[in-house]
């Protein structure tokens, strides 16, 4: 993000990242800006999510505290070789989906990567269409581009993958109880962490792109959270789930280097090589579940399949699912 070229509610959101109280005298003047406009724009700041306290005689203090996203901070903490694979790397400050974007830019090379995140997207996309919500700070979105020279097998798998090398970048950060949950959720305690959705564009014999989406709650604060949970998908947070003073960036580059460190994994070895690691830390195994695909299904979930297909034991035998809704339900 370049600093001349955003509107001023990013500019006041960055002045506010570090977690201190700032008059808005002091705004005003460092952003060359009325006060009238620092409050205006403190206001759109809460509109978009953000926990935002004002107070008399003090000013403003953005509570998360979350530093801003920035694309050159992201790029030094990645190892090299990621770098080098990393053809282009962007920060926005708002976007209408991060994976809508990517869509709309030409494949990258082979065994390159472009990378787009965004501080607040207007119509984040979750899977069949729902929405992802994320306030500027509270949240990592981040999508890459990558192009496979030949579509690999268990192609269709390809979320399940993704969802172990985001559980190998939090584990850099003593986040070692991070459960997956088929198809594409990210969990800790039971509750959302982050969630996959991956769209795909390959033709029917040679190079397959895809653009795989990857939303992280970071800092959402107590109040997004009860909205969330009063949906009936109770979520968390990094915070809440004790990683003190997140740096974004640093998670950002994490995530990054795992992807691309298991993105030619997944190219050579498909699902095989993540198999284990998917297995060890399926939420669902063991559980009474019901599935939404063409029909409700229940029954008890014994894991996946080697191609990334969900079992489910019924009375009429056991189902394979590969696409579908997981509800976890009582015994």
């Amino acid at each position: 993000m370049k600093g001349a070229a955003l509107p001023l509610v990013a500019r006041v959101f960055t002045a506010l990242s570090g977690g201190q109280f700032t008059s808005g005298e002091v705004l005003a003047e460092r952003l060359g800006v009325s006060r009238s406009a620092v409050w205006k724009a403190a206001g759109a700041l809460k509109d978009l999510g953000a926990t935002l306290h004002a107070v008399r005689n003090r000013g403003y203090r953005l509570v998360a505290g979350a530093g801003p996203l920035d694309a050159a901070s992201i790029r030094a903490r990645l190892p090299r070789e990621a770098q080098q694979r990393v053809q282009q790397l962007d920060v926005e400050w708002s976007v209408d989906s991060t994976n809508t974007v990517l869509l709309e830019r030409p494949n990258p090379p082979a065994g390159l990567a472009e990378v787009l995140l965004a501080e607040y997207q207007t119509h984040g996309r979750g899977r069949r269409g729902r929405v992802w919500l994320a306030p500027p700070g509270g949240a990592i979105c981040l999508s890459l581009s990558w192009t496979f020279q030949q579509a690999p097998e268990d192609l269709s798998a390809l979320g399940l993958a993704i969802g172990v090398c985001a559980r190998r970048a939090l584990a850099e950060f003593d986040l070692n109880d991070v459960g997956l949950k088929w198809p594409n959720d990210i969990l800790i305690d039971e509750r959302k962490l982050g969630g996959i959705l991956i769209d795909l564009r390959a033709e029917s014999a040679g190079p397959a792109c895809v653009v795989i989406g990857l939303g992280l709650n970071v800092a959402l604060g107590s109040p997004l959270l009860s909205t969330i949970a009063a949906t009936g998908l109770p979520a968390t947070d990094l915070v809440t789930a004790g990683l003190e003073q997140p740096c974004r960036n640093s998670l950002a580059a994490a995530l990054v280097a795992a992807l691309l460190r298991g993105l030619p994994e997944f190219e050579r070895q498909g699902l095989r090589a993540f198999l284990e690691e998917w297995r060890a830390a399926d939420v669902l195994r063991g559980r009474v579940v019901e599935v939404q695909a063409a029909e409700a299904v229940r029954g008890t979930a014994r894991g996946i399949d080697q191609h990334g297909a969900l079992l489910v034991e019924t009375p009429q035998g056991v189902r394979r699912f590969i696409s579908g809704d997981v509800t976890v339900r009582a015994a």
